[in-house]
């Protein structure tokens, strides 16, 4: 079978999607999945997304990691989403679409930067003096320096298949302060088991375990090896994080066809 396919990226965190309106790829298999994401044998992605009807709801996201098994909710992929609901017709001043962790709002501005509305968050435990929090995906958080120069991926491998997460797996951040409300960041994905050039639901960890003793509104800048992401939140006494906005560019690849 032949599938027609597009290619889009946010700051360098690419990804595979399917137009599943007519229901056409429900049956993609997780070897299927993981071949399409595959960079020599396949397309190439970090993951891939099923953009499909939902009643009351603009559309529903679906999202699979590169190993090809369906996983929770990508901050950068729903902003790639977004963008490309856009280009297939649905053409909305506020979007509205169910992702596997709840309900999410998002919008386009003239300049064609997607802000994505994330889950609320509740809390953010310490760990080893590290941090843990989800974000719509776990995320464990490692305040570093000279986080240009890290090896990410052997130290973001080893924390991800340690004995706490290795059943469930955990994305690993790695996070140093640049400036008065500004960070950089990488990421070692689970599912891509590899370092991302930028993590969507990551950032947004990053961002609130760095700011987190500040209350009110916050506006973090996040620079990732893909490029430049903000992140604005409120901050409740309490702990309680919500109004959680991903903002950034989400930009068409190429499109194509390929053989199932």
């Amino acid at each position: 079978m032949q599938a027609h396919f597009y290619k889009y990226q946010g700051t360098g965190n690419d990804f595979v999607i399917f137009d599943n309106r007519q229901q056409q790829h429900n049956n993609l298999t997780t070897a299927q999945v993981k071949l399409l994401c595959d960079r020599r044998f396949g397309i190439g992605a970090d993951g891939l997304m099923l953009l499909n009807l939902r009643s009351g709801y603009d559309f529903e996201m679906k999202y699979y990691n590169a190993d090809g098994r369906e996983s929770t909710m990508c901050g950068n992929g729903g902003r790639c989403l977004v963008k490309f609901a856009s280009h297939v017709g649905i053409v909305k001043s506020k979007y509205r679409f169910m992702a596997v962790d709840g309900e999410h709002e998002a919008e386009i501005d003239e300049d064609g930067i997607v802000s994505l509305k994330m889950k609320d968050v509740t809390g953010i435990r310490e760990f080893h003096g590290d941090f843990i929090l989800d974000t719509g995906s776990p995320h464990y958080i490692k305040m570093i320096n000279h986080v240009k120069d890290y090896d990410v991926f052997k130290k973001g491998r080893e924390i991800r298949n340690s004995s706490p997460f290795a059943q469930e797996g955990i994305n690993v951040n790695f996070v140093e302060h640049q400036g008065d409300y500004e960070i950089m960041v990488r990421t070692y994905e689970r599912g891509v088991e590899d370092e991302t050039l930028s993590c969507g639901t990551g950032v947004t960890a990053a961002a609130l375990v760095s700011y987190h003793n500040d209350c009110g509104f916050n506006e973090v800048t996040v620079h990732t090896k893909g490029g430049k992401l903000s992140v604005e939140y409120d901050r409740a006494d309490d702990d309680i994080y919500t109004n959680i906005w991903l903002c950034g560019p989400a930009e068409k690849v190429f499109e194509g066809n390929i053989n199932l």
